[in-house]
């Protein structure tokens, strides 16, 4: 049992899990909507699709009545952003895969803005970003362009033209340790996020990218500032309350790990970062079995069609046996 929870672990911050049956191109659609129900009036959305564990990067429109369609989508996991004017950001894992398609071929995915909640909107531009020239800009359009026919190489050769032209560009060295980072080139991934960071000191995705990317290179203290920094910064991100976690996990803080990981389940339960996966392992750890099971059972439920599930259902099986042996 324990080295099926070791692997898993290990594949958490080492093996992307994707690998969804390969057989079609799916659609993805939807309706941004208030927390009422109903679309925002006269208002369209601008909604992204990005790859949560390979580069790709696509966007679109939101009509009048809420609804967005993305056509000749991949199977695999994403990540779904809206951005409505005056409301602010919204994001959740979706997977697009078999189990979750109609017979169309259709995934839904709606995104519903909460009453309760205020939604953060990281839209700060700073100076240095404000002085790169417009040729630069047009090549980080066109490195888009390349993400969303999955071409990584001229997108690669995009931003690197653009950073060239404009060494202040965060954005563009974001983008390239993003890339870096989803294509296991972690040691390249950590150098573009930290010349991201010293362009912009203050600038988020960086700082939350590096805090995960020291994470996948093991270098766990280094790591904490980092993380700690990217939940204070942006307490609404499940990936900052995740990696958090996970640093905690691994430095011996099962406590403060839960915390988190539970936190990162609250905001997204689909997200890709799998916090299931650790608290799995703190609660065999805690002789906690019906919070491993639950776990189990609600990582399956979420993720079907990802290659980790018969993994999970092999363990709990096993779980669930060893709770009928008890007297």
């Amino acid at each position: 049992m324990r080295r099926i929870v070791a692997f898993l672990i290990f594949a958490l911050l080492t093996v992307p899990s994707n690998a969804f049956p390969e057989k079609n191109e799916y659609q993805v659609v939807g309706k941004v909507l208030r927390h009422d129900g109903k679309p925002f009036p006269r208002v369209f959305s601008e909604v992204y699709l990005h790859g949560a564990v390979t580069p790709f990067r696509s966007q679109t429109l939101s009509g009048p009545d809420g609804r967005f369609h993305f056509k000749k989508i991949p199977p695999g996991t994403y990540t779904l952003v809206v951005a409505v004017h005056h409301a602010g950001e919204l994001s959740k894992t979706i997977e697009v895969g078999p189990s979750f398609a109609d017979s169309k071929g259709r995934v839904t995915a709606d995104l519903v803005f909460a009453e309760s909640r205020p939604v953060e909107r990281d839209r700060t531009v700073s100076t240095a970003e404000l002085s790169v020239p417009e040729r630069a800009r047009q090549e980080f359009i066109k490195a888009r362009q390349c993400l969303a026919q999955r071409d990584i190489k001229g997108a690669v050769e995009r931003l690197k033209k653009a950073v060239e032209m404009a060494p202040q560009f965060t954005t563009a060295w974001n983008e390239l340790g993003t890339i870096s980072y989803q294509t296991r080139q972690f040691q390249q991934a950590e150098t573009y996020f930290r010349e991201a960071l010293k362009q912009d000191p203050v600038s988020y995705p960086p700082l939350v990218n590096l805090g995960g990317t020291l994470l996948s290179l093991n270098k766990l203290e280094e790591a904490l500032p980092f993380n700690l920094a990217a939940v204070k910064a942006k307490p609404s991100d499940a990936l900052a309350h995740s990696q958090l976690g996970q640093n905690y996990f691994f430095l011996g803080q099962a406590e403060h790990a839960e915390t988190h990981l539970k936190q990162a389940k609250a905001l997204d339960p689909s997200h890709f970062s799998h916090p299931q996966i650790i608290l799995i392992e703190i609660y065999i750890r805690t002789k906690r079995l019906s919070a491993a099971v639950a776990e189990m059972e609600e990582f399956i439920k979420l993720h079907p069609d990802s290659d980790w599930t018969p993994k999970v259902r092999k363990l709990l099986e096993t779980i669930r046996a060893d709770l009928s042996a008890q007297p």
